[in-house]
């Protein structure tokens, strides 16, 4: 045995060292499993405030809605006509009182 013996760690270097592609391989293994589950995270987070985004869109669709009806009978001419007659005390001029204006 007219050999050194080699320690461990330098017949594990040198091993690597000698089949280097398989230990590329394996780093561009793993590398590509991290993208895989990041891209995973992202989509699901995407997808998560997209449907938030579309509850919103139909909250306010709603409430759009709701706002059209209420302007549809808060202008309704019966619901003017009360309110002149009763909280502001107009009245239909008679047409003798009339009087008409012409703007030249």
């Amino acid at each position: 045995m007219s050999k050194p013996s080699l320690t461990l760690p330098r017949i594990v270097l040198h091993d690597l060292w000698q089949h280097k592609w398989i230990l590329l391989l394996a780093l561009l293994v793993l590398s590509n499993a991290v993208a895989v589950v990041y891209t995973s995270h992202v989509s699901r987070k995407l997808t998560t405030e997209w449907d938030q985004l579309l509850q919103e869109r139909d909250r306010l669709d709603i409430e759009w809605r709701n706002l059209l009806l209420e302007e549809q009978s808060q202008t309704e001419h019966s619901r003017i006509t009360r309110i002149a007659s009763k909280d502001l005390n107009m009245s239909r001029p008679l047409p003798s009182e009339e009087i008409v204006v012409k703007v030249p």
